[in-house]
């Protein structure tokens, strides 16, 4: 099981994904509470892996996640340039358009919630591609 970690100062994507790359969590969450979170999930999923972006807040994530973080989870840092962008692409995959908003040109649309659980994705994505 992997756990993708999107980090910023006030709020934070996460998502898992098993070995199969199926889907079995995402979410938005506040910063606040991203440690306990991911814990949890950790130990409801048998996280094996985290792979984080490397940006923003990223080098303070990773001191706290080294030492909070339960034993034997390795930490992964990927490049995350560009993937809000692309999260907001992906966005509109996942939910596609409906009514009105389906007459409104792809560029110009604009996810209605924040996308760092989908960035979340793309990070483990990336990191399954670097792998192979």
């Amino acid at each position: 099981m992997l756990l993708g970690f999107d980090p910023g100062r006030d709020k934070c994507g996460i998502a898992v994904i098993n070995k199969n790359n199926q889907l079995l969590y995402h979410q938005v969450i506040n910063s606040e509470v991203a440690m306990t979170t991911i814990n949890d999930l950790c130990q409801q999923f048998k996280i094996e892996l985290l792979v984080m972006g490397n940006q923003t807040t990223s080098k303070q994530w990773k001191k706290q996640l080294d030492a909070e973080l339960s034993s034997g989870i390795c930490v992964i840092m990927i490049d995350e340039r560009n993937s809000t962008l692309e999260a907001r692409d992906r966005y509109w995959e996942m939910y596609p358009p409906k009514g009105f908003a389906r007459l409104v040109p792809p560029g110009m649309r604009v996810p209605p919630r924040p996308v760092d659980d989908i960035v979340a994705i793309l990070l483990i994505e990336r990191y399954l591609k670097q792998l192979r």
